[in-house]
């Protein structure tokens, strides 16, 4: 007899069942229709790309995470990211595209690192960006982190903080105190402070021979907290006499005055001078969010500003502003402590249930609520009632239609409520129209269960 395989995955990818499932797609659709309603496009961009493109600026730990193979050849390597395709994309098109351009995409990335919690070698990200050319508005900053609240709240979450600095801000601050070359080192080691301690940022400092009287004046300045306000009037009661401080002072203003005519509450939002974004990239407005409840988990979504999106592709300065959702680690992370509600095993709106042999009924039953815009499953195994009432349930179908000899003959339907246990006759030629106004009435729960 020849030997069973053990159906198993390997370890970094997720496959879900389906109430899961659909739970996670309930989520990635609400962060699509999210980014639309700010008038973001949406994009997508090959899998697999020609790896002298994709590796263009690629370098270190990201280049070894690479998946890459060679196929005849052609060398390939799989996307690790949604940002370099999307900057190879608009050096192609720009003399097609109208700028400011406002794209968005959620796809899958890959990137062969070793596999723990949160972290995965296959997962959708959800990315928003909006590239000017030459030029880009500081207020597009602050439309990021109102999506970031719009998408989070709509989602369940309640309580989590926009975390938000500015790079010019620490540019400006480190070269005060003399520190202009060594600021990208000392930037990257403060990133991790949340993480390692302030103890073990200090040692670090003093590893960078930074002296120990300007350590501690970095850990006093990153420790500075309060109000948007009141973190801007700390900060300008320091009196540092550079440009680059003065200009990131300002855009952290101008974004924190937007963000409260978009509506986003002061509760969710504030200054975080920890934050550095560890990336050399960024070169203004940096992001990250982070759950209250569990810092534990590091940011959910992050981003930034960025001098020049294509410059390894074109000579032309498109700077831009964007952010990015590790969707799948979310989820991830949400589920693992009971956050993710899930409402059955089907999408559908109703199940058919034919009671004898007849499928002409059942099926023209089924075609009208179908183009009626209702989704609908009709049920054909031969078993006692019973079972076909046990998948229902088991499916967590929120409606059930009972066709028997007498519903035919009767040209109507038994609906019964799941949910209250209610049974009663329709007419066929009322049912899509009574099931519409049943299912406009259903709460749509949140998919984050926070209480």
């Amino acid at each position: 007899m020849k030997k069973k395989i053990t159906p198993k995955i390997m370890p970094g990818f997720m496959e879900l069942l389906p109430a899961k499932q659909l739970a996670f797609d309930r989520m990635k659709a609400i962060v699509q229709n999210a980014y639309e309603s700010y008038g973001f496009t949406p994009l997508d961009t090959p899998v697999l790309e020609l790896s002298d493109v994709l590796l263009a600026k690629a370098g270190g730990e990201t280049e070894k995470q690479i998946y890459r193979f060679t196929k005849g050849d052609t060398d390939i390597c799989m996307r690790f990211d949604l940002t370099v395709p999307f900057s190879r994309f608009v050096a192609k098109n720009q003399n097609d595209l109208a700028f400011p351009f406002r794209r968005y995409c959620i796809g899958k990335v890959y990137r062969g690192e070793r596999p723990q919690k949160g972290r995965f070698r296959e997962f959708y990200q959800a990315d928003i960006d909006i590239i000017g050319n030459e030029k880009l508005s500081v207020v597009y900053d602050a439309e990021i982190p109102s999506i970031m609240y719009q998408v989070l709240t709509t989602l369940g979450l309640k309580r989590f903080h926009i975390r938000m600095n500015n790079r010019k801000l620490l540019k400006g601050f480190y070269a005060s105190l003399g520190l202009e070359e060594q600021s990208a080192d000392i930037l990257r080691l403060v990133d991790k402070i949340d993480k390692i301690g302030a103890e073990n940022v200090r040692l670090g400092l003093k590893d960078l021979n930074v002296p120990l009287e300007i350590c501690d004046q970095i850990l006093s300045f990153v420790e500075i907290d309060g109000t948007s306000e009141e973190v801007l009037s700390q900060l300008s009661a320091l009196g540092i006499e550079n440009e680059a401080f003065k200009t990131g002072c300002e855009e952290l203003k101008i974004v924190s005055d937007a963000l409260m005519a978009l509506g986003v509450p002061q509760t969710h939002y504030k200054i975080d001078l920890k934050i550095t974004r560890g990336l050399d990239y960024y070169t203004g407005t940096v992001y990250e969010t982070t759950v209250d409840d569990y810092p534990t988990w590091g940011a959910i979504c992050s981003g930034g500003r960025y001098d020049n999106l294509a410059e390894n592709y074109t000579d032309r300065k498109l700077p831009g502003i964007g952010m990015s959702i590790g969707l799948t680690r979310l989820f991830d992370l949400l589920d693992d402590v009971n956050l993710i509600r899930t409402k059955g095993q089907t999408p559908t709106d109703v199940l058919v249930l034919p009671m004898g042999d007849g499928v002409s009924y059942p099926l023209a039953v089924a075609r009208t609520l179908r183009e009626a815009g209702i989704k609908t499953e009709v049920y054909f195994a031969d078993v006692k009632f019973k079972n076909k009432m046990a998948y229902a349930n088991k499916t967590g179908s929120p409606y059930v239609i009972i066709l028997g000899e007498d519903e035919e003959k009767e040209q109507v339907v038994s609906l019964k409520n799941m949910a209250t246990g209610e049974q009663e006759i329709v007419s066929l030629s009322m049912i899509a129209e009574q099931l519409k106004g049943l299912l406009s009435q259903k709460e749509e729960l949140p998919v984050i269960a926070q209480e």
